[in-house]
């Protein structure tokens, strides 16, 4: 048994995947079993502390890391981290739009966005192994990846936003056409048993909720689109790439509901991680292309990375800090 601890599994011996779990696990159960017994409201100030506790647990996860793996490859999980956790912020704002869509009310969107944190592990870490399998096989996929990210951080920088067409989203019509769905919520359950209208049958049905969930979970796969990349194109250690992914979108949940109510203060954080998306692509070139066998100093990428984000949401604070700039 302690030999099998100690084989590799991509590259990390296999008890740093099971501690990882082990405190993903933990944290998920504690939660969900202690912290949120009952559907009720979070405030703001709860919200932020509850932030503030996962943010200590994954910066500790990365000095952890740190040491047991060495100084590099712990400021290349801070700087995913950083990416991530800036991503996600500027993705709570279609997260809100989904839950007004579905009018569900702010005391069921807590449990529904941690189910849905645990759809994102599954399949963060489904891309993530493929993405890990073809760096490995192809190289040269990572210049594809960094050619992606300088294209999408350029495209970001001059597109304004616009409010996804929920109404028209092709999941949520499938599951409908597919699936009995309720018109009302049942509270905070997923699925229930109702009367069929045509054969008086109990049969089982969809409730909003669950429209929600999966709509908030085809959402997260298109913003790993550009985060999976990004942080591929920091480093190809697999272990760093996925435990900076879920460390930065576990605390997701607890920062959704202070972040929801001034959504609007971070308006100017789009191009700060448009900023980011192109440095990181034109890493992976300067450094092959330009600096030969010197790789880039994994301190100055976090550096870079770290004041981009800090300026974006610094500037954003101060532009918006006499009135919310609108969407």
């Amino acid at each position: 048994m302690t030999e099998f601890l100690f084989q590799s599994f991509l590259g990390t011996p296999v008890w740093f995947w099971l501690a990882f779990v082990s405190l993903v696990a933990l944290l998920t159960a504690f939660d969900l079993g202690l912290l949120h017994k009952e559907d009720r409201v979070m405030g703001i100030a709860e919200s932020l502390k509850l932030s503030a506790f996962y943010i200590s647990i994954a910066l500790a996860f990365g000095a952890w890391v740190w040491v047991e793996k060495g100084a590099d490859l712990g400021m290349q999980y801070f700087t995913g981290f950083f990416i991530e956790k800036a991503l996600s912020i500027d993705n709570i704002f279609v997260i809100s739009l989904i839950f007004t869509f579905f009018a569900i009310p702010a005391k069921y969107q807590y449990r529904a966005l941690l189910w849905g944190i645990i759809g994102v592990i599954v399949l963060r870490g489904l891309m993530i192994a493929a993405g890990a399998a073809l760096v490995s096989e192809a190289y040269w996929v990572l210049y594809l990846f960094a050619a992606f990210l300088i294209v999408t951080g350029i495209k970001m920088f001059f597109t304004t936003d616009q409010e996804p067409d929920l109404a028209n989203n092709a999941a949520i019509r499938w599951i409908s056409r597919r699936m009995r769905v309720t018109k009302e919520l049942h509270g905070d359950k997923f699925f229930v048993f109702r009367a069929d209208e045509r054969t008086g049958r109990m049969a089982l049905a969809a409730t909003p909720l669950f429209l929600a969930l999966v709509v908030i979970n085809l959402a997260d796969l298109v913003f790993a689109v550009d985060s999976v990349p990004a942080i591929f194109a920091i480093t190809t250690d697999t272990f760093v790439v996925y435990t900076s992914n879920i460390m930065a979108v576990l605390g997701l949940r607890a920062l959704y509901f202070a972040l929801s109510a001034m959504i609007d203060r971070f308006h100017y954080l789009k191009h700060a991680l448009a900023a980011v998306l192109v440095f990181i692509g034109s890493k992976i070139f300067v450094s092959d292309f330009l600096m030969g066998d010197a790789k880039f100093p994994p301190v100055a990428s976090l550096a870079v990375t770290f004041g981009l984000i800090a300026a974006g949401i610094a500037w954003s604070l101060w532009k918006t800090r006499e009135g919310a700039v609108h969407r």
